[in-house]
């Protein structure tokens, strides 16, 4: 994802959605929904992951923005020499028949690895962007609707990737929550 693209996050609050947004956005309106229902519990997902997120609410709305509110670090000013591009070094264990032949790449060890992740990348990416999806919209589902008629096969027929018997499975469950597991099923664009 986009460094300056803000995450993404939707809050429920039984079965509806209460708001979408930037989490300094969806924080302030989940303090508002509990403010004006003490016995509310809305549940707050990451869309990237569709992972629950726990917030402290504490302080009103704008000690509340504040809080989450993601501030863009200033770049610092470009000096000589090589760009940084984020290289990070770790150990890799091979045998040494895989040293050898790396050694003998253009450009070398690092250069070869490189291109060989690239390549898997392009390669298996359909296939993992579709898994990712799917794990995504568990992670919701389960939270959501894990207790609701139907979750079982719903479960199953997501990770079939039968959408057709996803849906008439959730056609019973809350439309909001119906059309958030849909979208996280979908494979993010590349």
């Amino acid at each position: 994802m986009d460094q300056a693209t803000p995450l993404i996050y939707t809050a429920f609050l039984q079965g509806r959605r209460l708001a979408c947004g930037p989490l300094h956005e969806v924080a302030v309106a989940v303090l508002r929904a509990q403010q004006a229902q003490a016995d509310a519990y809305p549940l707050v997902f990451s869309n990237a992951s569709g992972k629950s997120a726990d917030l402290d609410l504490r302080g009103g709305e704008e000690v509340v923005a504040a809080r989450y509110t993601v501030v863009e670090p200033t770049p610092a000013p470009k000096g000589r020499g090589r760009p940084k591009l984020g290289v990070v070094a770790r150990e890799v264990t091979l045998l040494p028949e895989h040293w050898d032949w790396l050694a003998a790449q253009p450009g070398g060890a690092s250069v070869a690895l490189r291109k060989l992740v690239h390549e898997a990348r392009r390669n298996g990416g359909d296939r993992e962007q579709t898994r990712q999806a799917h794990d995504r919209a568990y992670h919701a589902m389960s939270t959501l609707a894990g207790h609701l008629a139907g979750f079982e096969e719903a479960s199953r027929a997501l990770f079939a990737g039968d959408r057709e018997r996803l849906m008439a499975q959730m056609a019973a469950w809350p439309q909001d929550v119906q059309a958030y597991v849909l979208q996280l099923a979908e494979p993010a664009p590349a």
